[in-house]
């Protein structure tokens, strides 16, 4: 399943986290992909909000790998932008997906292209910069490489998720709904088992 939502806003990227962190059952794991500055932060703190975390969610940049458990689920966030991949593999992030070591919750990675294998099941989210094309008339995606005098609202994003391996999130569909208002309003806590 893949699904494009354009995020206008900041706002709107922490809405989405919101929304995932009500939504998203035990045993997920997002694989963040963005440039700098392209809302994986904003989205994970979006997504402490909706588990419940009242803990401030700030990129682990320098520390790697923060838990935060008081929370609906715990969530496990990871920054790997300043590791290479031998050094990702000695930090064993696959521990907190197995549920061996810690409770099984909510693991999200940032910089998930630096990991040297990945799990069976993620979800990947990428998260891209967008400029309107008079020509063609429509967003597109800008690297953050390109010159900003170009994008029209540097805050607009457009977010591609995509579900990979066999566990399936049929509510993410409702992501493609239009109506802003329905991501504050659906799937309270609990609503949704991936295993029925």
């Amino acid at each position: 399943m893949v699904i494009q939502k354009f995020l206008e806003n900041p706002s709107m990227t922490l809405t989405v986290g919101r929304w995932l962190g009500r939504s998203l059952p035990s045993g997920t794991i997002l694989l963040l992909e963005g440039d700098l500055g392209a809302g994986k932060t904003t989205l994970v703190q979006g997504l402490a909000q909706g588990l419940g975390i009242l803990e401030s969610i700030l990129s682990p940049t320098f520390t790697l790998i923060c838990e935060y458990v008081e929370g609906r689920l715990p969530l496990y966030h990871l920054d790997l932008y300043r590791l290479q991949n031998h050094e990702v593999r000695s930090l064993h992030p696959e521990v907190y997906w197995q549920g061996d070591d810690f409770p099984l919750g909510i693991v999200a990675i940032e910089w998930a292209d630096r990991l040297p294998s990945l799990p069976d099941n993620y979800l990947k989210i990428q998260l891209d910069y967008q400029s309107f094309s008079p020509s063609l008339n429509q967003w597109e995606a800008v690297k953050t490489s390109d010159d900003f005098t170009n994008i029209d609202s540097p805050s607009s994003r457009m977010m591609k998720l995509t579900s990979v391996g066999n566990t399936e999130y049929p509510f993410l569909a409702e992501l493609t709904d239009p109506r802003p208002d329905l991501l504050l309003t659906s799937h309270p806590q609990g609503s949704w088992n991936p295993l029925k």
